[in-house]
C-alpha cells in the first residue's frame, strides 16, 4: 500500500519487471511532487517531512519484521507526541515537528494514515468500488489535505478537489501493481467488478493478462480517469508554487493513465511504466493561466 497521493514524476526505466519490488520502490521514491525540487526551501523542507512519515508509516505495515500493527500502534503513540508537547523518539517525527508548528497541522490526516495501514493488515479484499474508495479515505485523501495545508491553501472546496486527485492516483497506482499485489495476498479490484467482468482471482496468477481481464482493467482506468479529471479544477484553483506542486500531482496521474493504457489493460505481461515526456506533456495544460510568485 502506498499512502502517498503522488504521481507527479514518472520513475527512469526500470531494471526490473512487472510486480517486483524494484520498480515499485522506484517508482515510490521519485513520485511526490515532480515541482518538488524548485520550490522554495520552506515547502520542500515541509513537503519532504510529510513524505518521510508516509513512507515510514507504509514500510511499518509492508515490510516491517515481527507484529506490524503493535509497531504502528507504537509509531502512532510516539506521533502524538508532537501535539502533546513531547519530543519524539522517530527521528522523522522529530523532523516533521516544525513542519506541525509552522501550518498548525492536524494529527488526523497522520492517523488515518496509520489506519489504512492497520486496514491493510486485515482487509485484503474489497467488495464493491465504494469500499475501495472509502480505503482510499485512509489512504490517499490525508496527503492531498497536508500538501494544501504546507501551502496554506486549504478550504473545504479544495480540499473535496484534492480528495479526487488522491483517489484517483491511489487507483491508478494499483491497477499498475495488480500483479504484485496478489502476490503479496492482496486484491484490490472490487469483487463486483471482478464478477461481472467474469475475472477470477486465478486469473491475476497468470503471466499474462486474459481479454477480461484486460476489458476489467480498462474500465477500472477508464474510471480512474474521470474520477481524475472531475478533480483536476483543482489547479485551478491555486496560485504560485502550490499550483505548480499540484499541476505536477494531476500531470503524474494522467501519465499513468496513459501508461495503462499503453499496456492495453495488460497489467500482468507488460509494465505500465510512467514516462517523463508524458508528465511534461500534460503539465504546460494544467498550468495555463497559472504562474509561480
Amino acid at each position: 500500500m502506498n499512502c502517498v497521493c503522488a504521481s507527479g514524476s514518472a520513475p527512469s526505466p526500470a531494471q526490473s519487471s512487472a510486480g517486483s519490488p524494484g520498480l515499485r520502490e522506484q517508482r515510490h521514491a521519485e513520485n511526490f511532487p515532480v515541482a518538488l525540487r524548485v520550490l522554495p526551501r520552506r515547502h520542500r523542507r515541509g513537503l519532504i517531512a510529510i513524505y518521510d512519515v508516509a513512507r515510514t508509516i507504509d514500510d511499518l505495515g509492508d515490510e516491517a519484521d515481527g507484529d506490524r500493527p503493535a509497531r504502528l500502534a507504537e509509531f502512532g503513540r510516539d506521533l502524538a507526541s508532537i501535539w502533546d508537547g513531547r519530543r519524539p523518539a522517530h527521528p522523522v517525527l522529530r523532523r516533521l515537528a516544525p513542519t506541525v508548528a509552522r501550518h498548525d497541522l492536524s494529527p488526523a490526516p497522520f492517523q488515518d494514515l496509520i489506519r489504512a495501514n492497520q486496514v491493510d493488515q486485515r482487509v485484503h479484499r474489497y467488495a464493491d468500488y465504494a469500499a475501495l474508495r472509502g480505503y482510499c479515505a485512509l489512504s490517499a485523501h490525508p496527503v492531498g489535505r497536508l500538501v494544501l495545508a504546507v501551502f496554506d491553501a486549504s478550504t473545504p472546496d479544495r480540499e473535496e478537489l484534492s480528495d479526487r486527485v488522491c483517489a484517483a492516483l491511489q487507483l491508478v497506482e494499483h491497477w499498475q501493481d495488480v500483479g504484485e499485489d496478489r502476490a503479496a495476498g492482496r486484491v484490490y479490484l472490487p469483487a463486483e467488478d471482478m464478477a461481472a467482468f467474469e475475472v477470477t482471482e486465478a486469473d491475476l496468477d497468470a503471466p499474462a493478462a486474459s481479454p477480461p481481464l484486460r476489458r476489467l482493467m480498462a474500465f477500472q482506468t477508464d474510471r480512474a480517469a474521470e474520477l481524475l479529471a472531475s478533480g483536476a479544477p483543482l489547479v485551478g484553483e491555486l496560485r504560485g508554487w502550490a499550483r505548480l506542486a499540484v499541476a505536477g500531482y494531476v500531470a503524474g496521474g494522467m501519465a499513468a493513465v496513459d501508461a495503462l493504457r499503453r499496456v492495453d489493460g495488460d497489467v500482468l505481461g507488460r509494465v505500465a511504466r510512467t514516462r517523463r515526456r508524458d508528465v511534461a506533456r500534460h503539465l504546460p495544460g494544467l498550468m495555463a493561466g497559472g504562474g509561480t510568485r
